[in-house]
């Protein structure tokens, strides 16, 4: 199956939880087969915290610094807090993964971040997963899902863009079996765990775009 239809496949399977009313489309919490994509929201700081203290050594070599006081609560619920009020307003959108046999556990995020509309019509993809969470095919589903969500007629973006450093072999077969083509490459593109660090730099383009949206 060629990457444009099975883009389309799978735009027919994941569904929104409708449980958040009044809220934009792109605000609703998404199922999948295993897990539950819920979109941001303070409420989750604990949660969230303890993802992030129990993934330290995992995540580093994949991540920006982060802020001296980064591991609280206090912290974490201020900082969802701004990200969900940018997802309502479409400039960023975000979901924490459960299991939805273990939902009392964070087990991994999806974020697309500098959405333009305009002309570009793009976003920028970011995800991360538990470390005992990987090797079961989890961040696909969770990524599968989110696609056909930003691809959608409601939200209809163009093109998602992912940029992973070279070393990183479980994320660029992801993001090669999701149907992104690498475009190039970034040499020292962000500074991570001590030093400048390349990236290579992939996209996925909505073979179904519209034009909606201020475009």
């Amino acid at each position: 199956m060629r990457p444009a239809d099975d883009l389309r496949a799978r735009r027919a399977g994941p569904r929104g939880s409708g449980l958040n009313k009044g809220l934009p489309f792109w605000c609703d919490g998404l199922h999948t087969a295993r897990l539950s994509l819920e979109p941001v929201s303070p409420a989750n700081a604990p949660l969230v915290l303890a993802y992030f203290v129990r993934n330290m050594a995992h995540l580093r070599p994949w991540s920006p610094p982060v802020a001296d006081n980064f591991y609280s609560e206090s912290f974490l619920a201020e900082q969802l807090a701004q990200q969900a009020d940018l997802m309502v307003r479409c400039k960023e959108l975000r979901w924490w993964m459960r299991l939805r046999k273990q939902p009392d556990l964070l087990i991994g995020q999806v974020g697309l971040s500098q959405i333009n509309r305009g002309a570009a019509q793009s976003g920028m993809l970011g995800y991360s997963i538990d470390a005992a969470a990987q090797g079961c095919g989890l961040m696909r589903e969770a990524l599968a899902a989110v696609i056909a969500q930003v691809f959608s007629a409601q939200v209809d973006l163009h093109r998602l863009q992912a940029n992973v450093r070279p070393e990183n072999a479980r994320s660029l077969i992801l993001l090669k079996r999701l149907g992104f083509e690498r475009e190039g490459s970034a040499r020292d593109y962000l500074h991570i765990d001590g030093a400048w660090r390349d990236h290579e730099m992939f996209a996925l383009r909505n073979p179904d775009f519209r034009g909606v949206m201020g475009f």
